[in-house]
């Protein structure tokens, strides 16, 4: 209902009575007035006049009520220890497809090979919980699903150029922007979910001592809006959702492939391989071709881009 309400404002531009509210959603204007005071409580400057109320700025903050189509599926916390741990709990307690958990902040986030993910204040960090009906071999697609639509939002919404690096990196002008884990629950032939976890540096200002790193804010030389993003990229997910076993997924991966055609150097199972990085095949393992001609597919792994 606060979400309603608030596109109610918007769309009005100006004042608008309670009355008028109250008819236009189908509920008391006691209850207008409470949802209106919970919306201050959470940051939203609302006026209120004998003319009625008018919004007057909204906070960054991604709130449930910003999010109208998806308000019911998406779980809040201004502070969270890690987005991931929750969805975990959640799907396992039966948590439908497309829940999302969402953090302003988080004190554990982790990254791949359980490396630490700073989460401050500005960023984007959410996990969706997907319940694909494919068989677990196939699990490392939904990473390329993830990554590609991450990019083609930057670049869709900004015009940057947005690059992907094997096996879960998105990155702008080499530098990583974006990060994704994903954790499967699985059975020998079935995937019960698999809850992917996207960190984003947004407004989040980057360390001058992170060379490898970046963030939206800092590539435009201008803040975001956090909403707008991650309302296109939840769209971006689910508009590829449906290709996650098509062949055209692999293709757009290899279209906007940073790693494709680079001398790279992959650590795997605790082994180092060196090659380069010559294709994905049908798993989205990726295939070097060592000095001697040989090749080698590798299905997980820390991989550098070595220079040219």
């Amino acid at each position: 209902m606060k979400g309603q309400i608030l596109n109610a404002l918007r769309e009005c531009g100006g004042y608008l009575s309670g009355e008028t509210l109250s008819q236009q959603l189908g509920i008391s204007r006691v209850s207008i007035w409470k949802h209106i005071h919970s919306l201050k409580r959470d940051g939203y400057a609302i006026e209120a006049s004998p003319k009625g109320y008018r919004l007057v700025s909204s906070p960054d903050l991604l709130l449930p009520c910003e999010f109208p189509d998806l308000e019911q599926r998406i779980h809040y916390f201004p502070e969270i220890g890690s987005t991931m741990d929750a969805a975990r709990e959640l799907a396992k307690k039966g948590a439908g497809e497309g829940t999302i958990v969402i953090a302003e902040v988080q004190t554990l986030g982790r990254g791949r090979l359980s490396r630490e993910w700073l989460s401050p204040q500005g960023g984007i960090y959410f996990t969706i919980i997907l319940r694909p009906r494919i068989s677990p071999v196939y699990a490392p697609r939904i990473n390329l699903m993830a990554a590609i639509a991450v990019a083609a939002t930057i670049r869709k919404l900004f015009g940057l150029k947005a690059e992907l690096k094997w096996p879960n990196d998105v990155l702008i002008e080499g530098k990583k922007v974006c990060g994704i884990l994903a954790e499967m629950d699985a059975e020998m032939d079935v995937v019960n979910f698999v809850n992917v976890g996207i960190g984003i540096n947004g407004n989040n200002p980057v360390s001058r001592f992170e060379k490898t790193a970046t963030s939206l804010k800092d590539a435009l030389g201008r803040e975001i809006s956090r909403k707008e993003f991650l309302t296109a990229l939840i769209t971006e997910i689910q508009r590829r959702q449906p290709l996650l076993m098509k062949a055209d997924l692999l293709k757009e991966w290899k279209r906007l492939s940073a790693t494709l055609n680079k001398e790279v150097r992959v650590m795997s199972l605790g082994e180092e391989v060196m090659g380069q990085a010559i294709d994905i095949d049908t798993t989205g393992a990726l295939i070097l071709k060592g000095k001697d001609g040989s090749l080698r597919s590798i299905l997980a792994g820390d991989c550098i881009h070595l220079r040219e």
